[in-house]
């Protein structure tokens, strides 16, 4: 048994939820909110048998594109903020950050 732990962009949260019950999978679903960009993005918690771990990641993978977004980056701390001009930045955003862990009991009640 394995548990699959993966953070997607909140853009690609229901198509991705749709296509793992199409596949039946299990899946909770969790809000969650990244550190970097503190945008929202989704937790997905997935058990499954060992054997179909690879289904569930090639699932996951057809289903949370990366794209790229523009943001305009926060004034430095310290200094005169009045001279700083912010421009804004083009950066990769979404895709899916997946963990695979081992499952020592599970239990349903």
């Amino acid at each position: 048994m394995k548990l699959i732990v993966a953070v997607v962009q909140d853009q690609d949260s229901n198509r991705l939820m749709k296509a793992m019950v199409d596949h039946n999978f299990r899946v909770t679903k969790l809000a969650s909110t990244g550190g970097f960009l503190k945008s929202g993005n989704t937790t997905f918690l997935i058990g499954t048998e060992e054997i179909r771990v690879n289904k569930a990641l090639q699932v996951i993978k057809e289903n949370c594109k990366s794209r790229e977004q523009f943001i305009t980056p926060v004034s430095p701390m310290g200094g005169n903020a009045d001279s700083y001009i912010p421009y804004p930045v083009e950066i990769e955003v979404g895709g899916a950050t997946v963990f695979v862990l081992p499952v020592d009991e599970f239990h349903q009640f």
